[in-house]
């Protein structure tokens, strides 16, 4: 196997590896709209740094980055959108303390 071709499977692996990983806690906030654990600045952070790295992606050859990059601005795209409309604080739900 040349270089390119290790490194392309490399980047295969983990993308799967990575959206498999995350695809259960995606899953169980649009089932549950249980979002009180989630960090609204982390989401925003996560999505502001998205769009900033968007400009490196941009400039790599297409390959497992790009559907690797394009799952992490759907995911956290949606987690933020999700947060921002299932918030219990947000419908004005009170929360109750653990």
């Amino acid at each position: 196997m040349t270089g390119v071709s290790v490194a392309l499977l490399a980047g295969t692996m983990s993308t799967i590896l990575v959206a498999s990983s995350a695809l259960p806690m995606v899953v169980k906030a649009i089932r549950t709209r249980d979002l009180a654990s989630y960090s609204p600045a982390n989401l925003v952070l996560a999505n502001v740094g998205n769009a900033v790295h968007c400009i490196y992606v941009v400039h790599l050859p297409p390959g497992p980055i790009w559907i690797l990059h394009g799952f992490y601005v759907v995911t956290s795209a949606l987690m933020l959108l999700w947060w921002l409309r299932f918030h219990p604080l947000r419908r004005g739900v009170e929360r109750r303390p653990a």
